[in-house]
Formats: C-alpha cells, sequence, structure tokens
C-alpha cells in the first residue's frame, strides 16, 4: 500500500532518491548508484522505524522545500543542513513527528554535503532491479531516472509502528559520525599497488591531497603530489568497487563512489575502507585529505564493530 506523503515546493540544489544501490549487476554494465553515505541512511532510516534498505531522499549541499500530505515521522541523517519544520530547528539523528500541511526546509550547511531524509514506511517509486535509486546519468531509477522536480508527489508506504512509537528516537553519541574530524582517510592497499615506484607509494601515503572541482557521485579527482609508476598506467580493464583509487598517468589519484562506472582500465593503488566512505561523501571541492595504511584484517574489524553498533541500533528500534 503507498499514498502521498510529500510535494516538493523547491526541489533544491541537487535532491534525489536513493536506497543501497542496484548490487548484483555490474556484470551486465549496470552502474550500482544507491547512497553517497551508506551509514548515514541506514540510520536514518532505522530512526524512522524503517529496514535500512528503504529508499530516502539524498539532500545535497542547498536543500529543498517539501510540504508534507500527511502525519508521519522522518529522521535525517548525515550532514546538518540546518533543517527546520515550519520555523522549529529539526536536528540530524533524531526522528521526529510532522504534521499534514507542515514544510520543511533547509538552510546553511553547518557540517557535511549531502543529507538523508527517511520517512516512516520508506520512499516509494517504481523499483528496476531490486532497488529504487536514482542513476542520473543513465535515467535509471527514483522519478524517471531524473532529480526531484517542483510539484512532484512523493508516494510512501505503511510506517512500521504507530508514529507516537517512532518519534524521539536518537542515535547514541558514540555512532555520530566526525564530518569535521581528522581528514585521513584509511586505504587497503592494491590490488595493482606492484605498479609504482617506492617514491610514488610514498608520495601517495605521506602526501597532502585536494579535491578539485571535478567532484560528483561517480568520484573525486585529487590534486597533489604525483604518484609515479613503473611503467605505464593502463591495465586491462578490471573490477572496481565504491572507494577504489585509481592512478591514471596523470599521477593524480581519483576516488570512485557510488555511481562509478563497472569496470576500470587505470592502476588501483588502494581501496577505501568502507567504514570511511561516509566520511568522503560528505566532503566538497577544497577539501583537504591524507592517506594511511590499514591491513584488511584491521578494516573487516571496524566494519564489524559499525554493523554490529547498527544491528543494535535496529533491534532498539524493533526492526
Amino acid at each position: 500500500m503507498s499514498e502521498p506523503v510529500i510535494q516538493v515546493e523547491k526541489p533544491g540544489l541537487l535532491t534525489t532518491i536513493q536506497d543501497a544501490g542496484r548490487a548484483g549487476y555490474q556484470q551486465y554494465g549496470i552502474v550500482v548508484s544507491g547512497a553517497m553515505d551508506p551509514f548515514a541512511v541506514r540510520a536514518a532510516n532505522l530512526l524512522a522505524g524503517n529496514k535500512e534498505t528503504e529508499a530516502a531522499l539524498e539532500v545535497t549541499m542547498m536543500g529543498p522545500k517539501l510540504k508534507f500530505l500527511k502525519d508521519t515521522v522522518i529522521a535525517i541523517g548525515g550532514a546538518d543542513l540546518s533543517a527546520s519544520v515550519d520555523g522549529r530547528e529539526i536536528p540530524p539523528w533524531k526522528s521526529v513527528l510532522v504534521k499534514k500541511d507542515e514544510v520543511l526546509s533547509f538552510g546553511v550547511p553547518k557540517s557535511g554535503v549531502r543529507a538523508y531524509l527517511a520517512v516512516a514506511g520508506g520512499i516509494n517509486s517504481e523499483p528496476l532491479l531490486g532497488s529504487r535509486s536514482t542513476y542520473l546519468k543513465a535515467g535509471m531509477g527514483g522519478i524517471e531516472g531524473r532529480e526531484l522536480y517542483k510539484g512532484d508527489i512523493l508516494e510512501g508506504g505503511v510506517p512500521g509502528a504507530p508514529l507516537k512509537n517512532l518519534a524521539g528516537r536518537v542515535l547514541k553519541a558514540d555512532m555520530l559520525p566526525d564530518y569535521q574530524g581528522g581528514r585521513r582517510i584509511r586505504v587497503v592497499p592494491g590490488p595493482d599497488d606492484w605498479a609504482f615506484t617506492d617514491e610514488g607509494t610514498e608520495a601517495f601515503y605521506s602526501g597532502e591531497y585536494e579535491l578539485t572541482r571535478d567532484v560528483d557521485r561517480m568520484g573525486y579527482r585529487l590534486s597533489g603530489p604525483v604518484v609515479e609508476h613503473k611503467d605505464k598506467a593502463d591495465i586491462l580493464s578490471d573490477a572496481v568497487t565504491m572507494g577504489t583509487v585509481q592512478v591514471p598517468s596523470s599521477g593524480q589519484p581519483i576516488i570512485l563512489l557510488a555511481d562509478r562506472q563497472t569496470s576500470g582500465g587505470y592502476t588501483r593503488i588502494g581501496t577505501v575502507i568502507s567504514v570511511d566512505l561516509p566520511l568522503l561523501a560528505q566532503m566538497h571541492s577544497g577539501s583537504t585529505i591524507m592517506f594511511e595504511r590499514i591491513s584488511v584484517e584491521k578494516a573487516q574489524e571496524l566494519y564489524r564493530n559499525r554493523e554490529k553498533a547498527l544491528k543494535k541500533l535496529a533491534l532498539a528500534a524493533g526492526i
């Protein structure tokens, strides 16, 4: 069952429907897409009483103006974009009851770049290959494969519990991501780390890189110390994933993200660990980062700890 829940009065800079992504089809050339900050959308959904895989709205920098067509509960995860409902502040990482005809709007960004609006019952649109995620470049998913437009009506599903039981949930302090903290991004080396000189590898792990203006949902181009190859930058096209760090012949790294291609032909010096991907998702052009080596075992330990925390949140929410 689905019914209208939101009317778009202003679409914002870039607002799309996203979920966990369209996994399982890369071998057919179909991009995964999905939320840029996977932790934020999962946590926001759980706070709103949804399964963590439900679709939500990804709001970028300048948020939309949304009118609610019925009473519901919302939760905003990710960036703090100064959200308010009819003038009252709505903090991130908390579920809030909103009434029919109230309007959600966003103001000056305080931290981060992308916020995720989860609505009790989830955002419904026609699923494509098991996902509602929007992939703009191919016009797939979401609403006709595009960003939100003024006048769009978004439908939602049935909340998982009475609204009064869903409102007031808060993410524990020890789970809150620090988007304004250090800019050191942890990387598991390889699989093509053999392709770089010792000097090039040292430059990658000791240098500081700036996010250029060429950043989007597909990936971030960086500017900084040159990562030198032993021979050439090209390889036979091979698998890439969210967080793959490619190094083309320029020696300037590229970090692949949610809308990445399904395979790549540049050498891969490493892969950003999954628990650090949200930090990247919340960075903007001009931000600086440094890379730090980490073992597969340590990356897996950090991943398990995050998953345990999310499972506890789901159990506490009765999901």
